[in-house]
């Protein structure tokens, strides 16, 4: 434990953290209304945190935990290149890059040091999926992807901005290299309004607090530390594992393993991933930075009423074998990775229940889904369209509740795109939003049933970059209770054909095309009445829809 806080000190901890957290989610707010793409400004698809000086973690928005997590290598990431001595007032740096820090090339961070006379005080940084950034497939997130070059413009840690304003040869490699630089260069500027939010009342809480802002963080970070340390505790030790499968990837139809082992002494927990599955050669793989998302969304629910900083993670050791699925070697295809760290998180999930469910305190699987769809394509007047939009899943239930229904869960935070900011925004009509009923496990708790979205190409033609999970696989049920249903996705063509989709797939469609998508139901818990209440297949599953119109004609 900490030595004991200086109550002068003390005194000023509650305020400082209310006060960092407000700073942090108004950052979120501020870059989300000032933002373009409809997958940041409407769904959520980005993150805003603060640091100090030497890249910890200060504070986090209550937003994305799949960006908020890998933001903390992205900042550690800049700061090996440019470190804090070389920064100077006004300088932005920007990264995408899997091995220097980032995830996925379409999530760019951008990170900001933060100055007040002249003295570096603390890091403000952001990051954001951009609609695109080039590649093989509008959208950047081609699901038949092979290496990492065929996914877009890769960037190392670089400065984008100055004093002066945007470096104008950066600004030009950026715009020439995605099919959309009105999007990408208007989303950097809600990067940019969120940074320098951020920064006056970072500046301006420093100055509140005083000389003793420094002390303060640090003393947060403890009050963290502590108080997770306290929490793994009170939980007997022992070690647990938890085993899932990620559908094949690329040529290999062969399951993804995904193994972790929790081995949990004392105030202390180690998270080892060893016996996943090596890299594969589809875009599966996720790069050491973004499967810190899923170890810091688990420790962060061990405590949660602990200060939202980097504490939490010092009881942490994070194993993750090189070469694998988990921590790829260049060149490795990542584009993929959500479905990987959210089954990550699952399984860390799976197995802490097991050390828990004695104390009824455990949850079922969520289902681990994130569909990601790419939707783009050209109007027969010529015009072209695209928007990316992610679909939820269900959630796991509990001892003590049923999983919720068509929720993003665990590491996923994003929200839907409304129907009506798609059919304004493409050559689309929504005929079906729905929960997909009965597709949530059974159990004396049942798991949240997953989501069922119909998609019609109104005019002209385009392709569909599908990234769905769990086609072959089901969500387990915990202390007795059943699995939910697997996902199925199907382009149900205008001529009647029915074709269906592979948990990634990249598949042309015209007008008078549907694509129907289900996604899958999350564990259920105990084992009352599992036999009663089967999952439907995929075929018959129920749903109740949303939208007033549910089958209008294509004109």
């Amino acid at each position: 434990m900490s030595p004991p806080i200086d109550p002068a000190i003390a005194l000023r901890m509650e305020p400082l953290r209310l006060a960092l957290q407000g700073a942090a989610d108004r950052m979120q707010a501020a870059m989300m209304r000032a933002a373009v793409s409809s997958i940041a400004r409407e769904g959520g698809d980005c993150a805003a945190a603060l640091f100090l000086p030497d890249g910890r973690l200060l504070a986090q928005a209550r937003s994305l935990p799949l960006l908020l997590g890998s933001l903390i290598p992205a900042v550690a990431g800049v700061l090996a290149r440019f470190p804090g001595t070389t920064m100077a007032p006004g300088d932005v740096y920007l990264l995408n890059d899997p091995w220097s820090g980032g995830t996925h090339l379409p999530d760019i961070a951008l990170v900001h040091p933060v100055f007040d006379d002249g003295a570096l005080i603390a890091i403000a940084a952001t990051s954001l999926h951009h609609q695109d950034v080039g590649g093989m497939a509008p959208g950047s997130i081609p699901p038949d992807a092979t290496e990492i070059h065929q996914e877009g413009l890769r960037l190392p840690p670089l400065r984008w901005r100055d004093a002066a304003g945007v470096l104008p040869d950066i600004d030009a490699i950026l715009a020439a290299n995605t099919r959309t630089p009105a999007n990408l260069r208007g989303d950097l500027d809600a990067q940019w309004t969120a940074l320098a939010q951020g920064a006056r009342e970072l500046r301006q809480i420093a100055r509140h607090t005083g000389e003793r802002f420094p002390a303060v963080c640090e003393a947060l970070l403890a009050q963290s530390a502590d108080m997770t340390r306290a929490a793994l505790a009170a939980v007997p030790d022992g070690e647990w594992h938890w085993h899932d499968a990620l559908d094949g990837a690329g040529d290999d139809a062969a399951p993804v393993a995904i193994a972790v082992r929790l081995h949990k002494q004392g105030g202390a927990v180690t998270v080892d991933f060893a016996g996943s599955a090596p890299q594969v050669r589809g875009p599966l793989n996720a790069s050491a930075a973004a499967m810190l998302s899923a170890a810091l969304f688990f420790m962060r629910t061990l405590a949660p009423q602990a200060p939202n900083n980097a504490g939490c993670l010092v009881p942490l050791t994070l194993r993750l074998p090189p070469g694998s699925v988990v921590n790829p070697d260049w060149p490795a295809a990542v584009n993929a990775r959500t479905a990987t760290v959210k089954l990550a998180c699952n399984a860390i999930l799976g197995a802490w229940a097991q050390a828990t469910g004695t104390q009824g305190e455990g949850v079922a699987p969520h289902a681990g889904v994130a569909t990601v769809l790419a939707l783009s394509g050209t109007r027969t007047d010529g015009r072209r369209w695209m928007f990316t939009e992610i679909v939820a899943s269900g959630a796991g239930a509990s001892a003590s509740a049923p999983g919720r229904a068509g929720v993003s869960t665990d590491v996923g935070n994003a929200r839907n795109t409304p129907v009506e900011v798609i059919e304004a925004e493409a050559p689309i009509r929504v005929l079906q939003y729905a929960i997909r009923r009965g597709s949530g496990g059974a159990g004396a708790q049942a798991g949240g049933d997953g989501v069922r979205r119909e998609y019609l190409l109104l005019d002209g033609e385009g392709w569909i970059a599908y990234r769905g999970e769990r086609h072959r696989s089901q969500a387990r049920g915990a202390q007795g209770g059943g699995p939910g249903a697997s996902a199925v996705a199907r382009l149900l063509l205008a001529d009647g054909r029915v074709q269906p989709l592979a948990a990634r797939s990249r598949v042309r469609w015209q007008a008078g095309d549907r694509l129907l998508i289900e996604t899958a139901g999350g564990g259920g818990w105990g084992a009352a009445d599992v036999a009663a209440r089967v999952p439907s297949s995929p075929s018959s599953s129920s749903s109740t829809s949303f939208h007033p119109d549910p089958r209008p004609e294509c004109p």
